[in-house]
């Protein structure tokens, strides 16, 4: 088993924290203009705002956010402030979190580099020895000690950057602003451009306040779907109810989750609300959300008493295989299909379409968990590490990994299922060696995939991946050394040979024991038997 790294535990996902829906609201041409009013105008200040946020750098402080909020408090509201302040924060600290990553990375790349660049030209990698493999020509490790020096120079900048708190925030997006370059290439128009840039860079966000009515001022939604926005104090004019609000035309009705909505409405519990705008589509949307109470993790026993449906992740579809509680396989390999092209939109229906299948056969086979391995692809789509597959490292960049771990805890957590993550290590690899050619018969075709799910399973209820194998065919009595016996992990000596049981290894049933148990000798018909006596054969003579 050398060169094998230790499995991690098998451990049961938390619940998810917080709910997000959203409706869309049919707004007049009115509403529509005082909205884009209100949001530009909110836009302009919260852009103002994370600028001097960024110009203070690490020395920002309690004080500093409250001389923010003050002056926005008076070109605003207070609430409307509190929102900017605490949007420009979590800002600030996004940006910061991607700057420490990106740190991570520029490091990591130049340490793999340099490894490489430290060894012969075509030399072969060493597991054992911990040595990577060298680059095949000259002319590519020219190349890569070219790209070196580009990445050192650009460590030094992130560094100095890190150590100044300076941090590259765009509002907008950065990738929005980079296509004002180039909008002959994204075929847009200057005028269409600018109304995506200004819807980006409204601001129409109010934090909710238990305790207050419908549970957020600023931005009000009753339960009757009535929507109103508390305007800042310059476009009090504009107002069309009673304390400088006004009342849209257009109503609200969360489809998803109402029920649950409603509740907190109507009993006055925080709600935080954003009102957007789509220019593609041409349609204005509002997102409520909320904070849940944490719920308690299930342990991992009771999670698997009634068995575990194992999941293979795979960049087109989903394998998975229900488990009972002993590790075995029952029923038929299920396969959910998915298609990652197209839009962001398409990709994350197909995503939803294959996860709600998936809950609906967990909840069908009757078991109460799911088990997915934990997969992390962050340092595994660099070119060092797979070369020149270009294919394959886009494959791994587009799989949607965290995207399907979060909306399967989410969606997991509304049926009741919990879900299990277990480490990803060599489930491909042991399930097609031990699961997949038993499996497989005239009438079912058995894949890695499939057989990967088994082994996930598996090792979430604490089974070795390794199958029950029959006994060895010329000595039933286990003479191969291999024990063969089904036994829970927590039996000892399961792993050894059967131990030898005295007496004869015949199925009969032993003297005094069986169905016709008693004095067999009182029964014979002509005496008792000699056989109640000890008796033993007497030696051959040698002289024969």
């Amino acid at each position: 088993m050398g060169g094998l790294r230790e499995v991690a535990a098998s451990f049961v996902v938390p619940g998810p924290a917080g709910v997000a829906v959203r409706d869309r609201l049919r707004v007049s041409d009115a509403d529509a203009a005082v909205l884009a009013e209100v949001g530009v105008y909110l836009g302009s200040l919260a852009a103002g705002d994370l600028a001097e946020r960024s110009r203070q750098g690490l020395a920002h402080d309690a004080a500093s956010w409250a001389v923010r909020k003050r002056a926005l408090t008076g070109q605003s509201s207070a609430r409307w402030a509190g929102s900017i302040t605490k949007a420009t924060h979590d800002q600030w600290a996004l940006a910061r979190r991607g700057q420490a990553a990106h740190l991570a990375w520029l490091r990591g790349r130049i340490a793999s580099i340099e490894a490489r660049l430290a060894r012969p030209l075509g030399a072969k990698a060493d597991k054992r020895e911990g040595l990577v493999r060298g680059y095949a020509s000259r002319g590519e490790w020219h190349a890569k000690s070219r790209r070196l020096h580009t990445l050192k120079d650009r460590l030094v900048v992130v560094e100095a950057d890190w150590k100044a708190g300076r941090v590259r925030v765009v509002r907008g997006g950065k990738r929005l602003a980079n296509t004002r370059h180039y909008l002959q290439a994204a075929e847009l128009s200057e005028h269409v451009w600018r109304e995506r840039w200004r819807a980006e860079r409204m601001f129409l966000t109010a934090d909710g306040e238990t305790g207050k009515r419908f549970g957020n001022e600023t931005i009000r939604v009753t339960d009757t779907g009535q929507v109103s926005v508390k305007l800042p104090a310059p476009l009090a004019h504009l107002a069309n109810a009673p304390h400088g609000r006004y009342v849209l035309d257009a109503t609200v009705a969360f489809r998803h989750r109402g029920q649950e909505w409603r509740d907190r409405v109507t009993a006055n519990r925080a709600v935080a609300y954003r009102i957007h705008h789509d220019t593609v589509r041409g349609r204005w949307y509002v997102t409520a959300s909320w904070q849940r109470a944490a719920a308690p993790v299930l342990p991992l026993e009771a999670a698997l008493a009634r068995g575990v449906v194992g999941v293979d992740m795979n960049d087109d579809h989903l394998a998975a295989w229900h488990l009972d509680v002993h590790g075995n396989p029952v029923g038929e390999p299920q396969r959910y299909f998915y298609d990652l092209t197209g839009t962001a939109e398409h990709r994350d229906a197909q995503i939803r379409h294959a996860l709600t299948r998936l809950l609906h056969h967990t909840r069908r086979c009757g078991a109460a968990a799911i088990a997915i391995e934990d997969l992390d692809f962050t340092e595994g789509t660099s070119r060092e590490k797979h070369g020149r597959n270009k294919r394959f490292r886009r494959l791994l960049s587009r799989f949607p990994t965290a995207r399907l771990k979060a909306r399967l805890v989410s969606m997991a957590a509304q049926q009741g299922v919990a879900i299990v993550a277990v480490d990803p290590a060599y489930t491909s690899r042991w399930g097609a060696q031990h699961w997949q050619k038993p499996l497989t018969t005239p009438r079912r075709k058995m894949s890695r995939h499939d057989a990967a799910s088994i082994a996930v399973g598996r090792r979430a209820l604490g089974h070795p991946i390794r199958r029950r194998t029959a006994p060895p065919h010329p000595n039933q009595s286990d003479r191969g050394g291999h024990r063969t016996a089904q036994a829970r992990p927590e039996i000892r000596r399961r792993e050894e040979t059967r131990p030898h049981l005295p007496g004869p290894r015949t199925r009969c049933a032993p003297p005094g024991r069986g169905a016709k148990a008693g004095n067999q000798g009182a029964q014979h018909r002509s005496g008792h038997p000699a056989e109640q006596e000890s008796w033993q054969q007497d030696s051959l003579p040698l002289s024969l």
